[in-house]
Protein backbone atom coordinates (compact mmCIF):
# COMPACT_ATOMS: atom_id res chain seq x y z
CA UNK A 1 0.00 0.00 0.00
CA UNK A 2 1.10 3.71 -0.80
CA UNK A 3 1.40 6.22 1.94
CA UNK A 4 0.37 8.65 -0.55
CA UNK A 5 -0.87 7.99 -4.61
CA UNK A 6 0.83 8.95 -7.35
CA UNK A 7 -0.24 12.45 -8.33
CA UNK A 8 -1.53 12.08 -11.81
CA UNK A 9 -0.25 13.58 -14.82
CA UNK A 10 -3.67 14.48 -16.23
CA UNK A 11 -7.29 14.16 -14.98
CA UNK A 12 -10.58 14.48 -16.91
CA UNK A 13 -12.50 16.42 -14.34
CA UNK A 14 -14.64 19.04 -15.38
CA UNK A 15 -14.26 22.62 -14.01
CA UNK A 16 -16.86 21.92 -11.10
CA UNK A 17 -15.31 18.97 -9.82
CA UNK A 18 -12.23 21.59 -9.33
CA UNK A 19 -14.50 24.08 -7.30
CA UNK A 20 -15.54 21.19 -5.44
CA UNK A 21 -12.30 21.35 -3.89
CA UNK A 22 -13.34 24.39 -2.09
CA UNK A 23 -16.12 22.57 0.10
CA UNK A 24 -13.73 19.55 1.16
CA UNK A 25 -12.48 19.45 4.65
CA UNK A 26 -10.17 17.70 6.32
CA UNK A 27 -8.75 17.76 10.36
CA UNK A 28 -5.38 18.64 11.20
CA UNK A 29 -5.18 15.98 14.05
CA UNK A 30 -2.47 16.12 17.07
CA UNK A 31 -0.23 13.44 16.15
CA UNK A 32 3.44 14.31 16.64
CA UNK A 33 5.84 13.88 14.36
CA UNK A 34 9.57 14.17 14.44
CA UNK A 35 10.79 11.12 12.30
CA UNK A 36 14.01 12.06 10.19
CA UNK A 37 14.35 11.22 6.71
CA UNK A 38 17.74 9.07 5.73
CA UNK A 39 19.77 11.31 3.50
CA UNK A 40 18.44 14.58 4.35
CA UNK A 41 21.30 15.18 6.11
CA UNK A 42 23.52 16.11 2.90
CA UNK A 43 22.85 18.78 0.73
CA UNK A 44 21.03 22.34 1.86
CA UNK A 45 18.16 21.39 3.33
CA UNK A 46 14.97 23.96 4.14
CA UNK A 47 11.93 23.43 6.30
CA UNK A 48 8.14 23.70 5.33
CA UNK A 49 7.89 27.20 2.86
CA UNK A 50 6.47 30.19 4.50
CA UNK A 51 4.28 30.77 1.41
CA UNK A 52 3.53 34.40 2.41
CA UNK A 53 7.10 35.83 2.54
CA UNK A 54 8.02 37.60 -0.71
CA UNK A 55 10.30 39.93 -1.78
CA UNK A 56 8.62 40.73 -5.81
CA UNK A 57 5.52 42.64 -4.18
CA UNK A 58 3.53 39.90 -4.94
CA UNK A 59 0.23 39.29 -3.03
CA UNK A 60 -0.59 36.05 -1.97
CA UNK A 61 -2.45 33.89 -0.23
CA UNK A 62 -1.72 32.40 3.19
CA UNK A 63 -1.01 28.43 3.40
CA UNK A 64 -1.41 26.85 6.73
CA UNK A 65 -0.40 23.48 7.08
CA UNK A 66 -1.00 21.44 10.16
CA UNK A 67 1.75 20.90 12.63
CA UNK A 68 2.83 17.14 11.36
CA UNK A 69 3.40 17.99 8.18
CA UNK A 70 6.60 18.60 7.26
CA UNK A 71 9.05 19.07 3.91
CA UNK A 72 12.60 19.05 3.47
CA UNK A 73 13.41 20.86 0.22
CA UNK A 74 17.28 20.52 -0.71
CA UNK A 75 18.60 22.87 -3.14
CA UNK A 76 16.76 26.32 -2.55
CA UNK A 77 18.95 28.21 -3.41
CA UNK A 78 20.79 28.34 -6.83
CA UNK A 79 22.68 31.74 -6.61
CA UNK A 80 20.45 32.62 -10.03
CA UNK A 81 17.39 34.83 -9.20
CA UNK A 82 15.26 33.76 -11.25
CA UNK A 83 15.43 30.05 -10.73
CA UNK A 84 15.42 30.66 -6.89
CA UNK A 85 12.14 32.58 -7.91
CA UNK A 86 10.91 28.94 -9.73
CA UNK A 87 11.96 26.81 -7.39
CA UNK A 88 10.18 29.07 -4.49
CA UNK A 89 6.62 28.83 -6.23
CA UNK A 90 7.30 25.09 -7.11
CA UNK A 91 7.58 24.58 -3.02
CA UNK A 92 4.37 27.16 -2.97
CA UNK A 93 2.81 25.23 -5.09
CA UNK A 94 3.50 21.28 -3.10
CA UNK A 95 2.60 23.43 -0.10
CA UNK A 96 -1.03 24.59 -1.79
CA UNK A 97 -1.52 21.05 -2.75
CA UNK A 98 -1.21 19.60 0.99
CA UNK A 99 -3.01 22.19 2.41
CA UNK A 100 -6.04 20.86 0.48
CA UNK A 101 -5.34 17.50 1.33
CA UNK A 102 -4.82 17.82 5.10
CA UNK A 103 -6.83 21.48 6.36
CA UNK A 104 -10.56 21.74 6.84
CA UNK A 105 -10.94 24.80 4.98
CA UNK A 106 -14.24 26.50 3.42
CA UNK A 107 -11.58 27.29 0.25
CA UNK A 108 -7.82 26.59 -0.49
CA UNK A 109 -7.25 29.68 -2.49
CA UNK A 110 -3.41 28.95 -2.76
CA UNK A 111 -3.98 25.72 -4.71
CA UNK A 112 -5.47 27.82 -7.72
CA UNK A 113 -3.37 30.60 -7.06
CA UNK A 114 -0.13 28.09 -8.00
CA UNK A 115 -1.86 25.31 -10.48
CA UNK A 116 -3.35 25.97 -13.65
CA UNK A 117 -4.35 23.83 -16.75
CA UNK A 118 -4.11 20.40 -16.59
CA UNK A 119 -1.89 20.94 -13.13
CA UNK A 120 -4.75 22.54 -11.31
CA UNK A 121 -7.24 19.17 -12.57
CA UNK A 122 -4.71 16.56 -12.00
CA UNK A 123 -4.52 18.47 -8.18
CA UNK A 124 -8.10 18.27 -8.45
CA UNK A 125 -8.10 14.79 -8.84
CA UNK A 126 -5.45 13.80 -6.34
CA UNK A 127 -6.94 16.06 -3.41
CA UNK A 128 -10.15 14.25 -4.22
CA UNK A 129 -9.28 10.56 -4.26
CA UNK A 130 -7.77 11.18 -0.27
CA UNK A 131 -11.45 12.47 0.83
CA UNK A 132 -13.18 9.26 -1.32
CA UNK A 133 -11.02 7.15 0.70
CA UNK A 134 -11.52 9.09 3.68
CA UNK A 135 -7.69 10.13 4.27
CA UNK A 136 -5.00 12.33 4.88
CA UNK A 137 -1.62 11.81 6.40
CA UNK A 138 0.95 13.23 8.45
CA UNK A 139 5.22 13.27 8.05
CA UNK A 140 8.04 15.14 6.57
CA UNK A 141 8.60 14.70 3.02
CA UNK A 142 12.24 15.12 1.33
CA UNK A 143 12.10 16.99 -2.40
CA UNK A 144 15.61 16.75 -3.67
CA UNK A 145 17.72 16.98 -6.90
CA UNK A 146 15.69 19.59 -8.07
CA UNK A 147 16.88 21.53 -11.48
CA UNK A 148 15.32 24.32 -13.72
CA UNK A 149 15.67 24.49 -17.03
CA UNK A 150 14.34 27.60 -19.10
CA UNK A 151 12.49 26.93 -22.27
CA UNK A 152 12.61 29.07 -25.76
CA UNK A 153 9.27 31.45 -25.12
CA UNK A 154 10.21 32.27 -21.10
CA UNK A 155 8.43 28.90 -19.54
CA UNK A 156 10.72 27.07 -16.93
CA UNK A 157 10.90 23.26 -16.48
CA UNK A 158 11.28 21.85 -12.71
CA UNK A 159 12.50 18.48 -12.52
CA UNK A 160 12.58 16.84 -9.04
CA UNK A 161 12.57 14.06 -6.86
CA UNK A 162 10.07 12.96 -3.90
CA UNK A 163 10.64 10.65 -0.78
CA UNK A 164 7.65 10.05 1.36
CA UNK A 165 9.33 6.91 3.17
CA UNK A 166 8.44 9.14 6.29
CA UNK A 167 4.55 10.44 5.63
CA UNK A 168 2.05 7.89 6.45
CA UNK A 169 -1.52 7.52 6.08
CA UNK A 170 -3.92 9.03 8.84
CA UNK A 171 -8.02 8.04 8.75
CA UNK A 172 -9.49 11.31 8.29
CA UNK A 173 -12.67 10.10 10.68
CA UNK A 174 -10.67 8.80 13.56
CA UNK A 175 -7.33 10.37 13.60
CA UNK A 176 -5.77 7.01 13.50
CA UNK A 177 -1.87 6.98 12.24
CA UNK A 178 -1.07 4.11 10.49
CA UNK A 179 3.00 3.59 10.83
CA UNK A 180 2.69 0.13 10.09
CA UNK A 181 3.42 0.10 6.46
CA UNK A 182 6.92 -0.98 5.45
CA UNK A 183 8.78 1.07 2.78
CA UNK A 184 8.95 0.61 -0.83
CA UNK A 185 9.99 1.75 -3.86
CA UNK A 186 6.79 3.49 -4.36
CA UNK A 187 7.86 5.69 -1.94
CA UNK A 188 10.37 7.24 -4.16
CA UNK A 189 9.02 9.51 -7.41
CA UNK A 190 10.08 11.77 -9.86
CA UNK A 191 8.68 14.72 -11.55
CA UNK A 192 8.73 16.83 -14.63
CA UNK A 193 6.54 19.86 -14.09
CA UNK A 194 6.18 22.96 -16.54
CA UNK A 195 5.65 26.74 -15.04
CA UNK A 196 4.64 29.62 -16.47
CA UNK A 197 4.62 33.10 -15.18
CA UNK A 198 1.19 34.64 -15.02
CA UNK A 199 0.91 38.26 -15.29
CA UNK A 200 1.05 38.64 -11.59
CA UNK A 201 4.71 37.40 -11.40
CA UNK A 202 3.87 34.04 -10.19
CA UNK A 203 5.17 30.66 -11.49
CA UNK A 204 2.41 28.67 -12.06
CA UNK A 205 2.38 25.31 -12.68
CA UNK A 206 0.54 24.16 -15.76
CA UNK A 207 1.16 20.49 -16.69
CA UNK A 208 2.90 17.58 -14.28
CA UNK A 209 4.44 14.53 -15.60
CA UNK A 210 5.20 11.75 -12.61
CA UNK A 211 7.58 8.62 -12.38
CA UNK A 212 6.55 6.30 -9.48
CA UNK A 213 9.25 4.02 -8.28
CA UNK A 214 11.79 5.73 -10.06
CA UNK A 215 15.03 4.41 -9.67
CA UNK A 216 16.99 7.56 -10.56
CA UNK A 217 15.73 8.70 -7.00
CA UNK A 218 16.07 5.34 -4.73
CA UNK A 219 18.99 5.55 -2.66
Amino acid sequence: MNRRPTLLAAATLTAAAVLSLSACGGGDGDSKENDKIAGAESGEKRESPSPTASDDGVERPEIKLPKDVKYVFEGGKTGDAKKDAVLADNERRIASLDEAITVDAEKHPALKFYSSGDALLSAADYVQDFYKRGKTFVGTTRYYDREVTFLKGGAAVVTYCEDTSKTYPKDRKTGKVDRSIPGSEQDYGFYNTRLEKNEDGVWQTTSVLTTSAAKRCMP
